[in-house]
């Protein structure tokens, strides 16, 4: 049987700003990346997204990005992996402490938007981040792109690491995620949202932008939590994948 997590970006509110339907995407998931402050969420947000996660049973992670509340986290910016694994440290002790607070094991480390895609590519930020990660809780689970630097990184520094695909965005032939600046690069299509991810977890592959078949790894599925459709593509691919014979477990249970 093949076995996936199903995880959300989540707690991405702001003050009086609300992004997302986290309320009611959290009983359709498994594991739930909460936002740390830096590109989106404050401590309110914070402190009930994890209460929220714990009474759902869903996993929680911290999601750690770069300081750019204004780009929500998905602007490219320039900086030392010193820097890069302080922000990282600084945010996963941020969410542990409300996770602490609840009663709640932290369970993964998934990086957000521009630091998580930089990362995918660029060895010394991976390294970084791994650094980061196992130095604060050696436990914890590292999300990373399916086939990405951060997952080599991850296996040299005894990392454990988990390959993540998504649901709602399209790939290029590396395997990389289609820049968001580009048409085509967010799929908003249920269907074929639904079809694309039965057939990552069920078969390894995913048709890049290009048209071309590429291969793929997926341990856990992401659903951005900010796509206006995040709630019917979580419902319908739980559904999917259990009808396919998909087991959706924590990712601490794989």
């Amino acid at each position: 049987m093949y076995k996936i997590d199903l995880n959300c970006d989540l707690g991405e509110s702001f003050g009086a700003y609300k992004i997302g339907l986290d309320d009611k995407i959290l009983p359709f998931i498994s594991s739930a990346n909460v936002a740390c402050g830096f590109h989106a969420s404050d401590p309110v947000v914070m402190s009930k997204t994890v209460a929220d996660a714990a009474r759902a049973g869903a996993g929680v992670g911290a999601h750690p990005g770069f300081p750019d509340l204004m780009g929500f986290g998905r602007r490219n910016m320039v900086v030392s992996p010193a820097e890069a694994k302080a922000y990282v440290t600084y945010q996963i002790g941020a969410l542990d402490g409300f996770c602490r607070a609840n009663g709640v094991k932290l369970q993964h480390v998934k990086p957000h938007g521009a630091l998580y895609n930089m990362a995918a590519k660029d060895r010394a930020l991976a390294d970084a981040i791994c650094e980061a990660v196992y130095e604060y809780d050696s436990s914890l689970i590292l999300l990373a792109l399916s086939g990405s630097k951060m997952l080599e990184a991850a296996a040299e520094k005894g990392v454990a690491c988990a390959s993540e695909v998504f649901a709602d965005r399209a790939y290029e032939e590396d395997g990389s995620l289609v820049a968001r600046s580009k048409p085509g690069a967010v799929i908003t299509d249920e269907e074929q949202a639904v079809s694309r991810v039965v057939r990552m977890v069920t078969q390894g592959k995913v048709t890049a932008i290009s048209g071309k078949d590429v291969p793929i790894k997926a341990d856990s599925v992401c659903v951005h939590g900010d796509n206006e459709k995040a709630l019917a593509f979580v419902m319908k691919i739980r559904e999917k994948l259990e009808q396919s014979g998909v087991e959706i477990l924590l990712l601490r249970e794989m």
